[in-house]
């Protein structure tokens, strides 16, 4: 079974050479088996006249967006957003999941288009003679069926203005620094995400994930611009959407992480991608070293979102999460063996999982894009909810396991991870509103340490990584050993410059070992 997970009283069972029993799975415990349906379904839609439409369609898609594949297959219709789909009888709205209509293998739409025509009032005498005019959607010219026929309205009629819809949405950036100016990049990711919902384009919830992830649509409800991730709705969060117990103790699916952190470690991650040239921070953006897409905070209410309780148009409802641009993309790692990715790729992706510490690499949140022009292949990092952990002990890189983590790093590469400061990255963070525990500092500090250290010896991904990955569930890994043998060495009541002076003398040995 590919992309499902297992998981146990808060913890996912994430690998795979390890027993059950490693994770304190008895007899008689349950587990919870998180299962990923097929992201496309194959539907039907039949016109009253008998032509019919075929469609594989991502089952998180909804009937607006059917309209407009039927707009673009079918020729001639110019505009379906006022005609009406209809299923066993029933009207579907615009905003109803193929997977809320679609139960069974044989379900037929029916689309049932109506007639637009063009109005003309002319005063005559003390009446109004209205025309009416049927167009024809293939050319938009009168039709020769329609022509004109005369109605007559009293002037006692008026003509009513359609007023503006009140919104019923709230999106805005959420800065807790006045002195932080939002680069142009993440404003248009707003502004287009806003647009979207403006045009009434509800947010889509992905299929994929232990968490709330909803796909969020431009103006025109045909591509993605973002993705929202509501801190409520995080894996173990009150407010899941997939059905995941809460946490008891506060602590997320992955070990040293925390419910309700997951939206700061994504844009934390943007934050600390700087680019080749230096930290790009919120200062007008640039691509990062590892490509990790634009993400910002931002406080959200849309009746779309995941409200167990019944949602209310009030600010009591508004939801924070990160909002991170949609990549397009050709599928992920997962969906291909590693032997096509360029080494350059998964270095520089190997650089961001070392030094966050991240505790979620797998290859389905690697996603693979390919320049039409040059055919070149590109990898793209999302998903860093476990990045930056109190501890090691479950950091994973699937990475590690292909052929492109035993290169050695580039002269390039060295070089920009020569350039890393932990220490900035800190302050970088704090002046972007996230103050980070001492533990979650501490892994920073010890990981770019690491980093630093391991390239200076000419290390490969792999030799780097394997310090970091415990072999087994019940193994410390040797950055937990260093990590432990500092804490010993160093007295009570000691200054954390001991502590990391301790770790840095310990990791010199391990590492020292390694290439003697």
């Amino acid at each position: 079974m590919r992309k499902q997970k297992l998981v146990f009283q808060g913890r996912e069972l994430a690998r795979n050479n390890s027993l059950v029993r490693d994770y304190g799975v008895a007899d008689r415990n349950v587990m919870h088996l998180v299962l990923r349906l097929s992201d496309l379904q194959a539907i039907t839609v039949r016109t009253v006249c008998g032509k019919e439409f075929e469609f594989h369609i991502a089952r998180g898609r909804n009937m607006g967006y059917v309209k407009q594949q039927i707009a673009k297959k079918g020729k001639g219709f110019l505009n379906l957003k006022d005609q009406e789909l209809v299923c066993n009888g029933e009207e579907l709205e615009d905003q109803r999941l193929i997977t809320d209509i679609c139960k069974n293998n044989d379900a037929v739409i029916l689309l049932l288009v109506r007639k637009s025509v063009k109005l003309r009032a002319v005063p005559f005498e003390k009446d109004i003679e209205v025309s009416i005019e049927e167009l024809n959607l293939n050319e938009g010219k009168p039709d020769a069926i329609g022509q004109y026929q005369g109605v007559t309205l009293s002037q006692e009629h008026h003509v009513m203005e359609r007023k503006l819809m009140q919104r019923d949405f709230i999106l805005e950036p959420l800065v807790v620094n006045s002195k932080i100016e939002l680069p142009l990049v993440i404003k248009e990711l707003i502004d287009l995400t806003f647009n979207g919902l403006e045009r009434g384009n509800k947010p889509i919830r992905s299929s994929e994930g232990s968490g709330g992830a909803y796909f969020m649509q431009d103006s025109s409800g045909q591509k993605y611009i973002s993705v929202f991730k509501p801190i409520d709705e995080e894996p173990m969060a009150v407010n899941n959407p997939q059905g995941l117990p809460l946490s008891l103790d506060g602590e997320g699916l992955k070990k040293g992480t925390r419910v309700g952190e997951g939206a700061l470690r994504e844009v934390a991650a943007y934050l600390l991608d700087h680019r080749m040239a230096g930290p790009h921070s919120f200062d007008g953006g640039g691509k990062g070293f590892a490509g990790v897409p634009p993400t910002v905070m931002v406080k959200c209410l849309h009746k779309g979102f995941n409200y167990p309780e019944g949602y209310e148009y009030d600010p009591k409802n508004i939801k924070i999460g990160s909002l991170q641009m949609f990549v397009n993309n050709v599928g992920s790692c997962e969906d291909m063996g590693p032997c096509a990715f360029p080494v350059d790729e998964v270095h520089k992706i190997s650089v961001l999982d070392i030094r966050l510490a991240n505790a979620d690499r797998h290859a389905g949140n690697i996603l693979v894009t390919r320049n039409c022009e040059e055919g070149r292949v590109s990898l793209v990092p999302i998903d860093h909810g476990y990045c930056l952990p109190e501890n090691f002990e479950d950091c994973t890189f699937d990475w590690l396991y292909w052929p492109q983590a035993h290169e050695p790093y580039t002269p390039g590469v060295i070089n920009y991870i020569k350039s890393l400061d932990a220490e900035k990255d800190i302050e970088l963070l704090k002046f972007h509103g996230w103050d980070m525990p001492p533990k979650c500092a501490r892994t920073l500090r010890i990981s770019t340490m690491l980093l630093k250290k391991g390239a200076e010896r000419g290390l490969t991904p792999y030799s780097i990584g394997r310090i970091m990955c415990r072999e087994t569930v019940k193994e410390e890994s040797v950055i937990e050993q260093i990590v432990r043998e500092a804490e010993e060495a160093v007295l009570p009541g000691m200054s954390d410059d001991a502590f990391f002076e301790a770790v840095a003398s310990i990791m010199d040995r391990h590492l020292d070992e390694l290439t003697s």
